[in-house]
C-alpha cells in the first residue's frame, strides 16, 4: 500500500465521522424521575403599591375655638328665654373677665335675641366692630364676626326702615284726627251761633 491510501482513508473517515455527528439528533431531555414531569413554580403577582391616605392637617387653637363658638352659637337658637337670660348674663360676666374675641361674639349674639331680653342692636354691632377691627387679618373668628356684623346691621336696617314707616303712618293718622276734631269743633261753633241769632230775632 502507497503512502497515499492511508492518508486518503484517514480523511475519508474523518468526513464520515463529521457527517454522523452532525446528522445526529440533538440529545432530548433527560426524563424526570418515575416518569413524573416536574411543575413549573407559579409565579406570584406582587400587589400594586397602595397610596398613602392623605391626612388632613391638624387644627390649630384658634380653629378650634371657632368650632365651640359655632357649637354655642347654634344652642342659643333652642333654649329657652329663662336659659338665654342665663346666657346674657354669663356672657356679659365673661366679657368683663376677659374681653375675648371669642367672648365678645356670644355676648353680640346674645344681645340681638329678644327673648333674652331687650335687643341693642347698636351695642351688638359696636362688639362686633371690635373684633373685625381694620386689619386685612382673615382669621376663621374675624370672618364669623364679618359675617354676624352684615346680618345684625341689615336687620337693624329694616327695623329702622319700618319704624320709621310706622312713625310716618302714625304722623298722618294724628293729622287726620287733628282734622277731624278741627271740622267737630268747627261744626260745634257753627251750630252754636245759628242757635243764638234765633233767639234773639224772635225776642224782638
Amino acid at each position: 500500500m502507497s503512502i497515499g491510501q492511508p492518508r486518503a482513508r484517514n480523511v475519508a473517515l474523518a468526513t464520515l465521522t463529521l457527517f454522523v455527528v452532525c446528522a445526529s439528533p440533538p440529545p432530548s431531555a433527560q426524563p424526570a424521575p418515575n416518569g413524573v414531569e416536574p411543575r413549573p413554580e407559579p409565579v406570584v403577582a406582587e400587589p400594586p403599591p397602595v397610596a398613602p391616605t392623605p391626612q388632613a392637617p391638624p387644627m390649630n387653637e384658634e380653629e378650634q375655638q371657632t368650632i365651640v363658638l359655632l357649637s354655642d352659637l347654634q344652642r342659643y337658637a333652642s333654649e329657652s328665654p329663662d336659659d338665654l337670660r342665663r346666657e346674657l348674663s354669663a356672657a356679659n360676666q365673661a366679657v368683663n373677665r376677659a374681653r375675648t374675641e371669642a367672648n365678645r361674639i356670644r355676648l353680640a349674639v346674645l344681645m340681638t335675641m329678644p327673648a333674652a331680653g331687650a335687643p341693642d342692636d347698636a351695642r351688638a354691632l359696636a362688639l362686633l366692630d371690635s373684633v373685625v377691627g381694620k386689619s386685612a387679618a382673615t382669621s376663621p373668628v374675624k370672618q364669623l364676626a364679618a359675617v354676624l356684623y352684615i346680618q345684625i346691621a341689615e336687620r337693624a336696617r329694616g327695623l329702622a326702615e319700618e319704624r320709621k314707616k310706622s312713625a310716618a303712618a302714625q304722623e298722618k293718622l294724628d293729622q287726620l284726627r287733628a282734622v277731624e276734631r278741627s271740622l267737630l269743633l268747627e261744626r260745634s261753633r257753627n251750630a252754636g251761633g245759628a242757635g243764638g241769632g234765633g233767639g234773639g230775632g224772635t225776642g224782638k
